[in-house]
């Protein structure tokens, strides 16, 4: 076997080292000053007035559904084609998602179906909270184990996904949003940097959570950031972060249910020393993909993903590609992994997963573009420090490889406007 090309690989330099050890020399690992200077720096890089630290993305978005007043039995609409963090944040609160299928070019939330949906249950709240129905609306459907529901609950929030780093089509679910009063959540944890109409990501709802994985544009080893401009959420982010404390508690006194999603001081630290090199890491992210994009475009078998005019920067978390139906993915991952190239498929729907088909009874073909998604697109090797060589290396054998992974003709039919003029066996 070649030499395995690595599927991410965090950036770390003596500047990250040299901060971490400088924690572990100190006598304050938890809520100090590292992390006071860390909130204030993403604060001020993302354009927002606060910024609460925590231990991970999943972390800062049920913080979100809290602040957002999201109780059992309401209702919170996101997108189906994401990380499960996404949707298990509103059943947390016992809260119910409404997915909406998305854009296949993209793979973000279809903007003009939310606002349909927002329309709808605004609807139905001013006449009565009468039952819903609507094929749209499969999360209300069939509902087992204790998530009950007589379509008496309100839509309390949406949580917009910026997938893959590309911004969702926000303003107009964000318009529709804000003339029923529903709080909007931006989900940004693959999406350090991106912009969207000149404005970063992070700015646009009402809060938002970016998470530092290692596999992410910057890492802390586990955490994540929320920002937001509301003065009265940033007392209470910080309560629900370490127990329930509130500013005003003596020690070990707790004014509410909290929750230890604390950021501790050598995640902040090695954090602020990545945010010092953001600019750097997303230009080399940047290279990596335009790398990859000279090579493949107009590639038969597969293509690149769709940049948005909306999107006017791009941050680069994952480099997917979307598969012609045609090809057995499966196949085809099997096959790279023999020449020493990991690849990962980007992502089995929410809804699909054996969890949500329990509680849900969602099936096949309740958001068919999401799940056609699910089929088609796969991630390929993708970091700051992989060379021009290696993506050549991927590239090469990735088009050597498509041919072989080809299904065999059958009885065909065709996706509309899913991955165009490209026979999908029957």
């Amino acid at each position: 076997m070649k030499n395995k090309i690595s599927m991410s690989s965090p950036d770390i330099t003596a500047q990250e080292i040299s901060a971490v050890v400088e924690v572990l020399q100190s006598s304050t690992l938890s809520l100090g000053p590292n992390l006071d200077r860390f909130e204030a720096e993403f604060y001020r890089y993302t354009g927002a007035k606060y910024a609460s630290a925590v231990s991970s993305g999943t972390a800062g978005l049920h913080m979100c559904m809290i602040a957002s007043d999201v109780q059992e039995g309401d209702y919170v609409l996101t997108t189906p084609f994401s990380f499960i963090a996404s949707a298990n944040c509103i059943l947390y609160q016992r809260a119910l998602p409404v997915f909406v299928d998305i854009d296949p070019q993209t793979g973000n939330m279809n903007a003009e179906q939310a606002v349909e949906v927002i329309q709808t249950l605004a609807h139905h709240k001013a006449n009565g909270k009468q039952a819903i129905s609507g094929s749209y609306l499969p999360a209300l459907r069939g509902i087992t184990c204790d998530h009950k529901t007589d379509g008496s609950g309100e839509l309390k929030a949406v949580v917009l996904v910026h997938a893959f780093g590309q911004p969702c089509d926000a303003e107009p679910v964000i318009t529709e949003a804000r003339r029923h009063g529903i709080t909007v959540i931006e989900d940004a944890c693959e999406a350090v940097g991106a912009e969207y109409h000149g404005q970063k990501v992070g700015t646009l709802g009402d809060a938002a959570v970016f998470a530092f994985y290692p596999n992410k544009q910057m890492t802390t080893g586990e955490g994540g950031m929320i920002v937001h401009n509301r003065e009265d959420w940033h007392p209470l982010f910080r309560s629900l972060r370490n127990q329930g404390r509130d500013i005003f508690d003596a020690w070990l006194i707790h004014s509410r249910l909290g929750y230890n999603y604390r950021m501790d001081e050598m995640s902040a630290a090695l954090g602020l020393a990545q945010l010092r090199r953001i600019e750097e890491l997303l230009a080399k992210r940047a290279s990596v993909a335009e790398w990859y994009n000279e090579r493949l475009q107009n590639s038969h078998g597969l293509k690149t993903l769709t940049i948005q005019p909306g999107t006017t920067r791009m941050s680069w978390f994952v480099y997917v590609v979307r598969l012609s139906p045609e090809i057995d993915r499966d196949q085809l991952m099997l096959r790279l992994e023999e020449q020493g190239i990991p690849s990962r498929p980007y992502f089995l729907p929410i809804h699909l997963q054996a969890f949500y088909r329990e509680q849900f009874s969602y099936k096949p073909g309740d958001f068919p573009h999401a799940e056609m998604a699910g089929k088609t697109f796969m991630a390929l090797p993708f970091h700051g420090k992989m060379s021009e060589e290696q993506v050549e290396t991927v590239c090469a054998t990735l088009k050597k490889e498509l041919p072989k992974a080809a299904l065999r003709k059958r009885n065909t039919v065709y996706v509309e406007n899913t991955f165009p003029q490209v026979a999908v066996p029957a």
